[in-house]
């Protein structure tokens, strides 16, 4: 990328507060939260630079921010996050979101400070003038249809995120992103409402926005069905969603327009930026979403990131483990009752060179990438995590389950895990098989038919 990202709209601060809600207030039947923690981070405009910072971009905010203590607390994290800001007058008091939270979830939001941007000076708008690339963060609160800021945008490569109550994209968008209500209420505007359903009408509102937008490009954001791509008169495409458990929606799409943003700058196709935009968008939500943005960065792998979210939340984890070599019906059957016994199911898959030891050089027959792909394609789980050892007992160690399920096949036996599993409580138990479906017998029907 030539030069920084610049990212311009509407900034804001989010604040969690975050308790345990043991019991009820004794004057009303509300939660009572106990030991509440404050954790503030960036939002709206903000959280869009920070998160592409995080990337390891330059970037540079134009947005405006206060002076009071809320404007304050939004200077002191953007620069802890690396983003350079160029700020806007403020009229007002700083916009700042309270989420109360409990076990994962929002209880309540209080929201505090009505301020609007003002006019921006020169330099503001010359930094747009300048910019490698452009991503706008439209919040609905005049950012966007300032004085001078849709002239200084109209050279630059320009992601645009809208808003309702914000000014529509500037002709000649690279690609605008709104989500699925966002483009069915401005597709109306234009007289482009759609007599079909499901993505029918998100291809038909998202072509009109293609045309009244003079956009290259128009994707419209799904949630968990990934993003519908139109660029007008052809079929559009589909980006689809790597599957992840989601416990916090918020900040899914300024991660989805950040990630794009940065790819577009760096030369991307609109469907390459959609691409990158949705795979990290499924990756900031597995990650926590918003509610995760003070905590640090992992690399521990997604399975064990699922057993803490699910733990720290009163869910109960359940492990299950094996080859998973030619997967069939049996496979799917003791998934399902593996799942069927908590909140999460993590999958503990062998490695090729662990099948390789215990099977023999024969097998694997389907390489270890494309088992865990499988696998992860499945309703029943959650999340797989290869290990490289003939036994599960290291990667137990690491995840710890709740209950470790595994096939019928150790029926009337002690499972050979049990022991390490008492050492933090849990529960191994034995679930049924479907009589005569084995990775066995289907290589051996296969090998008599190739005979025959």
């Amino acid at each position: 990328m030539p030069g920084p990202l610049v990212v311009v709209g509407d900034a804001l601060l989010d604040v969690d507060l975050t308790g345990e809600a043991g019991r009820l207030c004794p004057d009303a039947p509300v939660p009572v939260l106990d030991d509440l923690e404050e954790s503030p981070r960036p939002g709206g405009a903000a959280l869009a630079a920070a998160l592409a910072a995080r990337d390891g971009a330059d970037v540079v905010l134009v947005a405006a921010v206060g002076t009071d203590e809320g404007g304050d607390t939004l200077r002191r994290l953007l620069a802890e996050a690396g983003v350079d800001l160029v700020p806007l007058p403020l009229q007002g008091e700083t916009p700042v979101k309270r989420r109360v939270r409990s076990a994962g979830q929002s209880l309540l939001r209080l929201d505090t400070g009505g301020g609007r941007p003002g006019a921006p000076p020169s330099t503001a708008l010359d930094v747009l003038r300048d910019a490698a690339a452009v991503l706008v963060s439209d919040y609905g609160r005049g950012t966007t249809s300032l004085p001078g800021v849709r002239e200084a945008l109209a050279g630059a490569p320009l992601v645009w995120d809208p808003h309702p109550r914000g000014a529509e994209p500037v002709p000649g968008v690279r690609l605008a992103t709104p989500n699925r209500d966002e483009a069915a209420l401005m597709a109306t505007r234009h007289g482009g409402g759609s007599e079909r359903s499901g993505l029918g009408a998100v291809d038909d509102h998202a072509r009109t926005l293609v045309s009244a937008w003079r956009a290259g490009a128009v994707a419209v954001t799904l949630g968990p069905g990934g993003a519908l791509l139109s660029h007008g008169e052809s079929s559009p495409s589909v980006i689809p969603a790597p599957p992840t458990t989601v416990s916090d929606p918020c900040g899914a799409g300024d991660r989805l327009a950040s990630a794009a943003a940065l790819a577009v700058a760096a030369g991307a196709l609109p469907s390459e930026a959609l691409h990158a935009g949705v795979v990290a968008a499924s990756d900031f939500l597995a990650h926590g979403g918003a509610a995760g943005y003070a905590a640090p960065p992992v690399a521990r792998g997604h399975g064990l990131d699922l057993v803490e979210r699910t733990r720290a939340t009163g869910g109960t984890v359940v492990a299950t483990g094996g080859c998973f070599d030619l997967l069939h019906a049996g496979h799917v059957a003791t998934l399902r009752a593996a799942r069927a016994l908590g909140d999460c199911l993590v999958v503990c898959l062998n490695s090729d060179a662990s099948v390789r030891r215990l099977k023999g050089d024969a097998r694997p027959l389907v390489p270890q990438a494309d088992r865990a792909r499988v696998l992860e394609a499945l309703e029943p789980v959650d999340a797989v995590v290869v290990f490289d050892e003939d036994t599960p007992v290291e990667v137990l160690r690491r995840l710890r389950p709740d209950v470790w399920a595994k096939g019928g096949d150790y029926a009337g036996a002690e499972l050979p895990e049990a022991a390490l599993l008492a050492e933090w409580g849990a529960q191994s138990v034995v679930l049924p098989y479907l009589d005569g479906r084995s990775t066995t017998a289907l290589l051996s029907t296969a090998a008599e038919r190739a005979r025959a």
